[in-house]
This record gives C-alpha cells, sequence and structure tokens, in this order.
C-alpha cells in the first residue's frame, strides 16, 4: 500500500487516468526523451558510484551470473509455451520482449528500496545491461530456424496473426545487424558511459553530481512516470485485442520468472536488495529497446502483441503491484 502512496507512482495512475479520459494532456515527445536519457544517466552514475566503494567481489559475480542465467532463461521459457498458441514468429518476438528488460522498473523498484532503507550494489545497474541483449539473440536463433523451416511458422495450421498464411515470409536484416545495434544501443551506451564515470571519479564524483543524479531524481522520475501512464493508457486497447493465452501470458510469466529469479538468488546467498532488483529485472519487458529491434529484425511478427502486452499489461502491474510484492517476497525468503 506504501507504494501507491509514493507521488511517482501516483503521478503514473494519474497519466493512466488521464489518457483513458482521453485529455489532451501530452508530454512532447523531445521532453519525453530527455527524461529518459537523464533517467539512464543518473542510474549510471549511482551505480557506479556505488559499485566504485563495493569494489569488484565474488558476491557481484554472483549476481552478474545469476543475471545472464535469467536472461537467457526467460526467452526459452517464453517460446515453449508461446510457440503452439499463436505463430511462431509472435511466439519468438513476444518471448524477446519478455525475456528483455524494462529500465523504467528499474528504476522505480531502485527508488522503492530507497524509501524502504534497503541498498542495493551499483552492479545490478550492470546487471540491466547485461539482460537486454540475451533475448534478442535468442530470438534471432529461433527467427533463423523458423525461416528455415517454412511452412511450419505457424501453429497447428492457424493462420499468421499479422496476415495470412500463405504471405511471402519477410526476410529482415542480418543477425549480425541486429546484435551490432543491440550492442551499440544508445541507451545501452549512456548507461555503460555513466557506469564508468561514477566508478572512476568514486567518491569526489559523487559529491559534484549529487544536485543532478540525486536531488533531481525523484521529480524526474515522477514526471517520466506521468508520461509513461499517458502511454499505458494508449497501448491497452492493442493488449486487449491479444488472445487469452497472451493475456494470460502477460499476467503470470512476470510472476513465474520473479519466483524463480528468487530461487536462484537463495541458492547463490545473494543480499535482499540484489535478490529484489534480480526479481524485478526478471520480471519486467522491455518496450523500449526490444520493440524497436524486433520491428526490423522480425517483420513477420505483429508488433501490437509484443508491444502491447509489455507495456499494457505487464508494465503497470509490476508498477503498481509487482515491485512491493517482489520485495516482500525477497524479504520472507532472504532474511
Amino acid at each position: 500500500m506504501q507504494n501507491l502512496i509514493d507521488p511517482a507512482i501516483l503521478f503514473f495512475v494519474f497519466g493512466v487516468l488521464a489518457g483513458a479520459l482521453k485529455s489532451n494532456l501530452e508530454i512532447p515527445h523531445s521532453i519525453a526523451k530527455f527524461l529518459s536519457l537523464y533517467l539512464l544517466m543518473a542510474l549510471g552514475l549511482k551505480g557506479g558510484f556505488a559499485l566504485a566503494q563495493s569494489g569488484l567481489t565474488a558476491d557481484v559475480a554472483l549476481s552478474l551470473a545469476a543475471a545472464l542465467f535469467m536472461a537467457f532463461l526467460v526467452p526459452v521459457m517464453g517460446y515453449a509455451f508461446l510457440r503452439t498458441r499463436v505463430s511462431r514468429f509472435d511466439a519468438a518476438a513476444v518471448a524477446a520482449a519478455y525475456g528483455s528488460v524494462s529500465a523504467v522498473t528499474f528504476l522505480t523498484a531502485s527508488q522503492f528500496l530507497d524509501t524502504q532503507g534497503l541498498v542495493a550494489g551499483g552492479h545490478m545497474a550492470v546487471a540491466l545491461v547485461l539482460m537486454e541483449s540475451p533475448a534478442i539473440i535468442v530470438a534471432m536463433l529461433l527467427v533463423n530456424a523458423i525461416r528455415q523451416g517454412g511452412a511450419s511458422s505457424t501453429p497447428l495450421g492457424m493462420a499468421h496473426s499479422a496476415g495470412a498464411a500463405a504471405a511471402p515470409i519477410a526476410m529482415g536484416p542480418s543477425p549480425g545487424k541486429v546484435l551490432h545495434e543491440s550492442f551499440t544501443n544508445g541507451a545501452h551506451l549512456l548507461l555503460l558511459g555513466s557506469l564508468a564515470v561514477g566508478f572512476i571519479s568514486g567518491e569526489a564524483g559523487k559529491a559534484m553530481m549529487q544536485p543532478f543524479a540525486g536531488d533531481l531524481f525523484k521529480g524526474m522520475l515522477a514526471f517520466f512516470l506521468l508520461d509513461m501512464g499517458l502511454m499505458v493508457a494508449k497501448n491497452f486497447k492493442d493488449a486487449r485485442k491479444a488472445s487469452a493465452s497472451l493475456l494470460v501470458y502477460a499476467v503470470v510469466a512476470p510472476l513465474l520468472h520473479a519466483a524463480i529469479a528468487l530461487g536462484v538468488a537463495w541458492l547463490l546467498g545473494l543480499t535482499t536488495a540484489d535478490t529484489i532488483l534480480l526479481m524485478v529485472l526478471s520480471a519486467s519487458a522491455s518496450y523500449i529497446v526490444v520493440p524497436a529491434v524486433l520491428r526490423h529484425a522480425v517483420p513477420e511478427a505483429n508488433p501490437a502483441l509484443y508491444f502491447g502486452l509489455s507495456l499494457g499489461i505487464t508494465f503497470p502491474l509490476n508498477i503498481l503491484a509487482g515491485i512491493p510484492l517482489y520485495a516482500w517476497a525477497a524479504q520472507q525468503v532472504m532474511g
């Protein structure tokens, strides 16, 4: 309940309500992009400062290994479940979106931990970056196999969701080009660059950047979540058009992924705060980087599905209920 009275979360709810009422309230695209870049830069700096203080330890390596394990496991599980329920191209695309991560969900969870007095390691910002691309790699391997299989790309003779089954299969860009685009994405580079700056500058840099990366952070996050609320309202109608199995997946899969992440963290003996962020990352779904890549790499898939589900259902589910639920579960199990 405490999460729901957080000003940033309340601005998100306000944005959803304003969008549902078809208000003309909107955040100009250029400002929304600036807010996104600011949040990534501030997150990277915070992570770098924390990493400089803690250093590179065995615990850091275990946390990053757990993140990579989840990054490969989630898309494989998603495709295995969806491949007989929707077209295989859609299954691969949705699995990729859910196998990747949401930076905004991570930012919100980090702020939630701050209010709870829990301190996560700065290396979890590295985990955020590491978990972005494996899902794209898995998706490209699956899509290439599907294309080579030809007629087997639709389940049980079902027509493709974006067009007739007899339509010729479109060929996307080469896997190398897709992976290059993923690894050199501007958001990735800004986050990694900010992380490096924070790590190199250490405590002195933290003191200098406190007004920028610390004092302004909460207000900027609230402003950005207002924009996200407006976006959720606009894209919810696309999510409602999905099949019942996809709707169930969008709700249940994040909970399952978080539960698996909790089990992995328990086995590895991670800290409670790191466990919560690992659960959040595993439960989140990408609606920015991965959909942008998939539009060009997998033109056979229906964007309304992988974008609408991740933004219209899973994102608000995690923001409003998932984060406090994952935190509670981690505290019960990890102590």
